[in-house]
């Protein structure tokens, strides 16, 4: 793509998405009235751009005010900002428990898809009907972006070549197919969750300590080795690193560990590192528990994986 023109090229952020209010990273390229974003596959941009926003009368304003809740007054020449009405995402866990109700949750059957018959499974179509008038989605579109999240999170699994081709387009929106041919399953991971009761008096000690440092940084998930950003929290007394989900509202944690006993160090930048899947390559770090679990973590610069390797190596 010809960029002549450009004022900056190539700086990866993460922008909220329009549909479901997630986050996902993205490479953007300025232009001198046009800014650009791209997919990221394995650390490189796709080409064509995702889209792309007209900046000739923008306003750009600072989201840490809506975040913490500060008044917004009106000034001269200023009107009042509109009236945002997000999406609100529901826990995905709650979800998958009503999927799962004997009275009126999806109830998977023998399906044929090509002449072959798969027990235990739904239609994508038949799944999308059921968010909607569950009231977790308002529309189809909506309904198949959090179909999709649910697959991202190992909640379902597609069965067949229609619902497994559309895995391989990679694009969270796309992966799930509102269709009477595409047939999906629940993933044998799904398990009760834990009372918030229980869940609180785990963590209590955990959160309690001081944080010393947080900042986004790309996970490695542990099951399918996906790469999701993730926002990290470090904590001593005790000594903790947790991770946060952007996408979430809630305040909780959706992963951590204690730093007791851990190893960490940087990855070489020249290739992919054994243990890492996926083309993702530079400022890499891996932290090595003393229970010997890996956690692959990449930060945005070579500057900002020192940072977050000193700061941890302190606790260790």
């Amino acid at each position: 793509m010809d960029n002549t023109g450009a004022v900056a090229q190539g700086f990866p952020a993460c922008p909220q998405g329009h549909i479901v209010h997630n986050w996902k990273v993205r490479w953007f390229i300025l232009q001198q009235n046009t800014l650009l974003y791209y997919k990221l596959e394995g650390g490189r941009k796709v080409t064509p751009p995702k889209g792309r926003i007209l900046l000739d009368g923008c306003t750009i304003t600072c989201p840490c005010l809506e975040y913490e809740n500060r008044p917004v007054s009106e000034g001269p020449g200023f009107p009042a900002p509109p009236c945002h009405r997000p999406f609100h995402l529901p826990p995905l866990c709650r979800i998958v428990d009503k999927m799962h109700d004997s009275g009126s949750g999806i109830r998977p059957s023998p399906n044929m898809e090509q002449g072959s018959t798969y027990k235990k499974t739904f239609i994508g179509s038949s799944l999308v009907d059921w968010l909607i008038s569950n009231n977790f989605a308002v529309n189809r579109l909506e309904a198949v972006t959090l179909a999709s999240m649910l697959m991202e999170e190992n909640f379902l699994r597609p069965v067949g070549a229609r619902s497994m081709g559309a895995i391989r387009s990679g694009d969270l929106a796309e992966q799930f197919l509102d269709d009477s041919t595409a047939l999906y399953t629940f993933a044998e991971s799904y398990k009760k969750k834990t009372s918030p009761k229980e869940e609180i008096s785990l963590s209590t000690m955990e959160l309690s300590g001081t944080v010393i440092k947080q900042g986004y940084l790309a996970k490695q998930g542990h099951k399918r080795k996906n790469w999701k950003v993730r926002r990290f929290v470090l904590r001593k007394d005790p000594a903790f690193l947790h991770y946060y989900d952007p996408s979430k509202e809630e305040n909780r944690p959706v992963g951590g560990f204690s730093l007791r006993g851990s190893l960490v160090s940087a990855l070489e930048d020249n290739g992919v590192p054994t243990g890492v899947k996926g083309n993702v390559q530079g400022n890499l770090f891996k932290v090595i528990t003393k229970d010997d679990i890996h956690y692959y973590i990449q930060a945005s610069s070579k500057a900002e994986r020192a940072e977050w390797i000193e700061a941890i190596k302190k606790l260790t």
